[in-house]
């Protein structure tokens, strides 16, 4: 499988099954993460991290604090798309990294990013 990522009107397509996305609260200022699947059935959560808690930040009911993030495995369905967009009030983009790097997307306010599985 890979990922394709819609930004700026343009479609990438990245030969990874596994990425991360991440980002930093607009309230907070507090990081968060998820670690993603791309499968036959859509994109799957695997695991998500925060660095602390607070405004709609609540960590998940099984999390487990480990090296200072409370991490949880959420229980979603697989979604077909991911929709990112940037509001102008976060410190940074988003961050996508995969095996082979990592990279920045939405980080100005308006900026719209859909990722999903590339049909084959």
């Amino acid at each position: 499988m890979s990922l394709c990522i819609l930004a700026g009107g343009k479609v990438m397509a990245l030969a990874v099954s596994l990425f991360s996305l991440s980002w930093t609260h607009s309230v907070q200022k507090t990081e968060w993460r998820e670690i993603w699947a791309v499968t036959d059935k859509g994109l799957e959560i695997r695991e998500a991290a925060i660095k602390g808690s607070g405004a709609g930040m609540e960590p998940g009911p099984d999390a487990v604090r480990r090296g200072g993030w409370w991490i949880w495995h959420p229980t979603l369905p697989p979604q077909e798309r991911l929709s990112l967009a940037a509001s102008g009030m976060t410190p940074s983009a988003w961050r996508l990294c995969h095996n082979g790097g990592c990279m920045e997307l939405g980080a100005k306010a308006g900026d719209e990013v859909v990722l999903s599985g590339c049909r084959q």
